[in-house]
């Protein structure tokens, strides 16, 4: 699946709590110095009730406003026949306290606990203490005062105990504030080690131990969007004798750190959802892939290589630049969505730029019409301008040598593409999910020649999640990678994985990678790469 747009609580849960605790254990407290307050101004056995049913009406106003329970007559397991009836009726209907549950029962036969009893007895102690502060008339009798003072008294233990756990929250609160990155944003980080190697008679490739590290920051400013600022590092080249295979972590920068994503996303209302990148930007960042457990968005707690995650179409046009991107939901089932990247968007030169220079553009129609089935179609139209340094139609390693490039490499030669695919989903049972796509693109050469080429691409995914053990995920893929038919053989691909979630934050994952006619040629020796890849996530 995409990534769904995240809100984040810029307030600490902690704190909330805290807040709820000590205001419970401050008004046992404040209750019990009224008390001492009044046995010290000798207040009169009886009370002068002047201003009882005042302050009464007005509680249950209030109480009737939050859709509480004013008398015991809404409560439909209790009957004037029970013997605790007057009891009840005097919390209930005098004290506002102890009014029952939400669905108006009061489950009286039920046993309680100490605990129970100490919020009941803490809910009637903060109603108590409204009244005594809302009037100076001396309404509440000693005897009432006293029956408080003695169940203070028995319940002291358990209010020591709220005291308690108040006081480790709030040392945790403050720890949390004293050492917070910031309010706005926090941080999520990657790191991934790679042990990793390709056989094949025609390979002279070593054994490699390789990295990528990945820090975002995510700052949310209204609760609801989120801003993506990350950096990547790595030394993940690719291996000598296959132009296939490229892992989802294959980057190498010389572990120099750089800005590998910059991107905004916000709604708009109910419906709409908004995605704004400035730089290195993915359609999978925002159009579902259709593809369940396998597609990681180029993370590694997934599939190994970059084309197992999803189909092929998801990864042409991609560029350096900035865009924007939408998804609109039409229906509960359905999710119309829409993009445009250019490739040198940032470049001010002539023939570059955001509208004049490369670009894609994405259409995507997504139904899903109940939990366990997907379905998608897909359109993209690109221009390329510049296929050298390594430019193509497929990013992220994806596809032959030819299919990237179908008209060579030379900044003289353009190309406009046109990319039809159609992508699937089943989900048999939650351990069992079946993932499939086909794609089509019609390349012709814009400058530089009359070249025409048809490139196509098909795939089938089996992912099993919690194989063995909760977090577990058991892939198996098979497929061909983009090929220009006519010009390359069929550039088949066969991938199986096992990842083992260790804990939350770690995974191992071993996996097989069989590549066959490399280059999109037959006659070259199948290669076959075996990588044992470790994930650290925090």
């Amino acid at each position: 699946m995409n990534k769904q747009l995240r809100s984040m609580l810029l307030m600490s849960p902690l704190m909330l709590v805290s807040q709820w605790a000590a205001s419970e254990v401050a008004i046992a407290q404040e209750v019990s110095e009224i008390i001492d307050s009044v046995n010290r101004s000798q207040m009169p056995a009886q009370s002068k009730q002047v201003s009882v049913d005042k302050l009464i009406k007005q509680s249950k106003q209030e109480s009737a406003s939050m859709g509480q329970v004013t008398s015991v007559s809404q409560l439909r397991d209790v009957s004037p026949g029970d013997w605790a009836y007057e009891a009840l009726r005097s919390l209930v209907e005098r004290y506002g306290c102890i009014a029952g549950y939400p669905n108006r029962t009061f489950r009286g036969n039920r046993a309680t606990t100490r605990y129970e009893f100490a919020a009941g007895l803490n809910a009637c102690l903060n109603q108590i203490e409204r009244l005594i502060a809302a009037s100076t008339a001396d309404f509440i009798t000693r005897e009432d005062l006293e029956t408080l003072q003695r169940l203070i008294q028995e319940f002291e233990s358990e209010l020591a105990t709220l005291g308690a756990r108040v006081d480790n929250l709030e040392g945790r609160v403050a720890f949390l504030e004293d050492h917070q990155f910031s309010t706005t944003t926090k941080l999520e980080g990657e790191v991934v080690f790679s042990i990793a190697n390709a056989f094949g008679e025609d390979s002279d490739n070593q054994v490699v131990f390789q990295d990528r590290v990945r820090l975002a920051f995510v700052s949310s400013f209204t609760g609801k969007d989120a801003l993506y600022t990350r950096l990547d590092a790595g030394n993940a080249a690719t291996f000598d004798g296959t132009d296939q295979g490229a892992f989802t972590y294959s980057f190498d920068s010389g572990n120099d750190l750089g800005i590998g994503w910059l991107a905004y996303y916000f709604p708009i209302g109910d419906n709409i959802d908004v995605y704004l990148p400035a730089a290195f930007p993915l359609w999978q960042d925002f159009v579902p892939t259709v593809s369940p457990y396998l597609d990681d968005f180029t993370g590694a707690s997934g599939v190994l290589s970059s084309y197992a995650e999803s189909s092929p179409i998801y990864k042409i046009g991609l560029g350096a630049g900035g865009g924007l991107g939408i998804n609109f939901s039409l229906a509960d089932a359905v999710v119309l969505s829409a993009g445009y990247f250019g490739g040198n968007s940032f470049d001010p030169s002539e023939g570059q730029g955001l509208f004049n220079g490369e670009f894609s553009a994405l259409g995507q129609l997504t139904f899903s019409p109940s939990d366990s089935f997907q379905l998608a179609f897909t359109y993209v139209r690109a221009y390329f301008n510049d296929f050298d340094d390594g430019n193509a139609i497929f990013d992220t390693g994806v596809g032959t040598e030819n299919a990237r490039a179908p008209f060579g490499e030379g900044g003289d030669v353009t190309a406009n593409t046109n990319s039809y695919g159609v992508e699937a989903s089943f989900r048999f049972s939650p351990n069992l999910v079946i993932n499939a796509y086909g794609g089509y693109t019609d390349a012709e050469q814009a400058s530089g020649g009359n070249g025409d080429a048809e490139i196509w691409y098909y795939g089938l995914g089996l992912a099993l999640p919690d194989f063995g053990k909760e977090g577990n995920l058991l892939g198996i893929i098979a497929g061909s990678e983009p090929y220009v038919g006519g010009d390359d053989d069929t550039a088949i691909h066969v991938e199986g994985f096992y990842k083992y979630q260790v804990n939350d934050n770690i995974s191992i994952t071993p996996g097989l990678i069989w590549i066959a006619a490399p280059f999109g040629d037959s006659d070259n020796e199948d290669v076959v790469i075996g990588a044992l890849r470790t994930t650290f996530k925090f």
